[in-house]
């Protein structure tokens, strides 16, 4: 597992500067809720009364007045684009990163097969991003006990859930296509993050595009769904079968590439 650590020491740094981030403005945002809550009913109520506003953002089927719609809304959504991004710019320079740092005739000398190296980094991947959201969890967790809240604690743990397999899924995509690339492509992982996250609007905007449901793995990390018991365990069987394949197809595309 010499990769396997080699990968935790180098993505040190980044994990505990990102950790330390969206732990620390999820704990604000919990922070800030009892000196809001006397007026939450009447905000909930303006919300629910955008239009489609409220419709893109769920803000029309979450309680904002509640504790658990509070954490949804405010916490949710930095953990969930916060968490992705992370994912993304970590994946992305997995791979691709060992030619774009002219690295990869030193690794690949070794005694080792392609696919150990891409598995090895691929587990160290999982690891950092349930890392981030352990902390993170015990960040909104913490604050919601500090604050002196009570909280439907299984709610709240099927919520982080739907976040975490939401962010492994993106950190698989965009692991398969790091293998894909010579040079990181920080930029590619962010823009497929907004993408999907727009898709995710677009699909509460729009009952036409509906479909998209099986495409962007923010539709079933959607604190309004979660949160409301909403049934999504298709959704969430087509984002393990789109990361499966992404990571699948950057470890079979690495054994056969030509590393410049």
């Amino acid at each position: 597992m010499t990769i396997f650590r080699k990968e935790l020491r180098a993505g040190a740094v980044s994990f505990l500067v990102w950790s330390a981030i969206i732990g620390g403005l999820m704990a604000v945002c919990v922070g800030m809720y009892p000196s809001f809550s006397d007026s939450m009913g009447d905000v909930s109520e303006l919300f629910a009364g955008m239009g489609d506003f409220s419709a893109a953002f769920g803000l029309d089927k979450l309680q904002f007045g509640t504790i658990l719609g509070f954490y949804g809304t405010e916490c949710g959504n930095i953990l969930g684009l916060g968490g992705a991004l992370y994912a993304a710019v970590t994946a992305m320079g997995l791979l691709a990163g060992e030619e774009g740092g002219h690295t990869a005739e030193f690794l690949l000398t070794h005694p080792v097969s392609r696919l150990r190296v891409c598995l090895e980094k691929l587990a160290a991947l999982v690891a950092l991003i349930l890392g981030l959201n352990l902390i993170c969890l015990a960040c909104g967790a913490g604050g919601i006990v500090v604050i002196g809240e009570s909280v439907d604690w299984s709610d709240l743990l099927r919520y982080h859930g739907a976040l975490l397999l939401m962010q492994l899924e993106m950190g698989a995509l965009c692991f398969g296509l790091s293998a894909l690339l010579r040079r990181g492509g920080l930029g590619l992982g962010m823009g497929l993050t907004a993408l999907l996250y727009f898709a995710g609007i677009l699909i509460n905007l729009d009952s036409g595009l509906d479909w998209l449901r099986f495409v962007t793995p923010y539709y079933y990390a959607d604190a309004a769904r979660v949160l409301d018991g909403e049934t999504l365990a298709g959704p969430m069987l087509a984002g393990c079968a789109l990361g499966a394949l992404g990571a699948g197809m950057g470890l079979w595309w690495y054994q056969r590439k030509d590393i410049a």
